[in-house]
Order: C-alpha cells, then structure tokens, then sequence
C-alpha cells in the first residue's frame, strides 16, 4: 500500500521568489529521494473560507511505508531538508504522512 508525506506551505511573502527556490532548487533535490514514486505539487488557486493562507501543496507518494523510512534516512532526502532550513522553507511548511483510506478496515 502506497504513504504519502505532504508538506502544505503558507503564502510567502514574495510567492515569485520562493517559487524560483523551491522548483528550481528544492524539487530537485527532494525527487533524487529513493524509493519516491510520485512528486505532486499543486498551487492553491481558491481557498473557500477565510482569506488566502496556503500557497502550494506537495505529495511525495512511496510505495510503503518502509520505502518512506528508508527514504527519509538517505543522503538526498537529509540534503532536501538542509535546503529547505537554508532558505527559510521550515517558517513556512506543515508536514505530515497519510496512507490511503481502506473501506471496511478499521486501519
């Protein structure tokens, strides 16, 4: 079974500079990351509720939770989160894991 890692980051104060850093720096350290299988980065057009507070949204899919562990215990994945605290990243972002929901588990 697949397990995502997401990282939801807030509004930057200056959306284009961060952006340049992040996709032109930070994705490509972070998707030399063994054992990731998908990279998806989505921008937040529209926020419902409230004023605007989130910027993108990133889904780095594993295909298990050991490959995730695995992964999180690599040089390339240890040289993505030195680059996230190098330009401030860290200020920004909330991360969490999540595995897909099963109907009729109790997991």
């Amino acid at each position: 079974m697949t397990v995502s890692y997401f990282a939801i980051y807030r509004m930057p104060e200056d959306p284009a500079d961060f952006e340049r850093h992040y996709f032109g720096t930070h994705v490509p350290l972070v998707e030399k990351t063994p054992g990731l299988v998908e990279n998806r980065v989505s921008r937040v057009k529209r926020q419902f509720v409230g004023e605007p507070a989130y910027h993108l949204v990133a889904e780095l899919v594993f295909e298990s939770a050991e490959a995730m562990k695995q992964g999180f215990a690599s040089e390339e994945w240890k040289a993505s989160g030195a680059d996230l605290q190098s330009w401030g990243g860290m200020d920004l972002v909330t991360m969490f894991s999540a595995e897909p929901y099963a109907p009729g588990t109790s997991q």
